[in-house]
């Protein structure tokens, strides 16, 4: 339920069709995306004591913005969670701008503070291999070999949890030990290849070949126990069990790995284009921070390792 005139309601629900359908924004997000405006309409009600309409909005003020950003520090919520806030709805006003005209520079003016941006926290090649090894030998051999096959795609191609849980059967040749580069679904529709090493094609081989279900080209490439699609949810539960066993810090998540695929590359000798590429980065910008992980390893060295130290 939205909290806002018809006219205001309508172009919410609008906004985030397109972002779903056209701009393809993952469910969660969108889903944070709602919810960040839905929260601003409720605040508004409350504020301008009249549920907001798009003139309502069209009239705010930065005095009203700023309010809105107090009422939401009250709250007691981290400075990291009302930013992201503040970029969902930046978004709208971006939208309603774009496919409606309608304009108002009174938020893009406003000044927020800025936040430290959290670096990758990468697992060791040990973590990695440590991970990887005890899901691979669990007591099923299909979920073992399932999770196995997983795993290996996000440290070895550095897929996103949501890119490889999205791949289908088609997406591999019959004999998929033969596989030498994949083709990716990122986010916003971005489409990259990945080369695919070896031991991650067997790996992927060896899952389909202990698989008790179906596999029509469409259907999901990784099944639940039960056949069905392989939840995300499913993933990290299993990730955290193993984690704890292997006493692994909680930042050993699926994320990880994939922060791991490219940390790894670039203490090789990759060059930061080339991360981009495989990781499938919209600007060089945010594969950058990897360079800032790897000086912290080098400092960290530095530390340990000079007489003068």
């Amino acid at each position: 339920m939205l909290h806002g005139t018809d006219d205001l309601d309508d172009a919410l629900r609008a906004w985030l069709v397109e972002l779903a359908k056209e701009r393809r924004f993952s469910p969660q997000t969108v889903a944070y995306y709602g919810d960040e405006l839905r929260r601003l309409c409720a605040f508004l009600a409350r504020h301008l004591g009249e549920r907001p309409s798009l003139a309502s909005l069209m009239a705010l003020r930065p005095a009203d913005f700023r309010a809105w950003l107090a009422d939401r520090q009250a709250q007691g919520l981290s400075r990291g969670y009302v930013m992201r806030g503040v970029a969902a709805v930046r978004s709208f006003f971006r939208w309603l701008d774009r496919r409606r005209g309608l304009h108002n520079p009174a938020l893009f003016a406003l000044r927020t503070p800025a936040v430290p941006r959290r670096l990758p926290r990468p697992l060791t090649v040990e973590q990695a291999g440590e991970l990887t090894a005890m899901l691979g030998d669990g007591a099923e051999p299909f979920v073992a070999r399932r999770d196995l096959a997983l795993l290996l795609l996000l440290w070895g191609c550095g897929l996103r949890i949501g890119e490889a849980l999205g791949l289908t059967r088609s997406a591999l040749p019959p004999d998929a030990a033969s596989l030498r580069s994949l083709r990716v679904l990122g986010k916003g529709g971005r489409v990259r290849d990945v080369p695919v090493l070896p031991v991650v094609a067997q790996a992927l081989a060896d899952y389909l070949a202990a698989c008790p279900f179906p596999q029509e080209p469409a259907s999901p490439l990784f099944l639940g126990v039960r056949g069905g699609p392989m939840a995300a949810d499913a993933v990290r539960r299993r990730i955290r069990h193993a984690r704890s066993v292997l006493n692994l810090p909680d930042t050993a998540t699926p994320h990880a790995l994939r922060h791991s695929f490219a940390t790894h590359l670039l203490e090789n000798g990759a060059d930061l284009r080339s991360i981009q590429e495989l990781l499938g980065h919209a600007s060089l910008s945010t594969t950058q921070k990897y360079t800032q992980v790897d000086q912290e390893r080098l400092y960290q060295l530095y530390g340990a390792a000079h007489p003068r130290a």
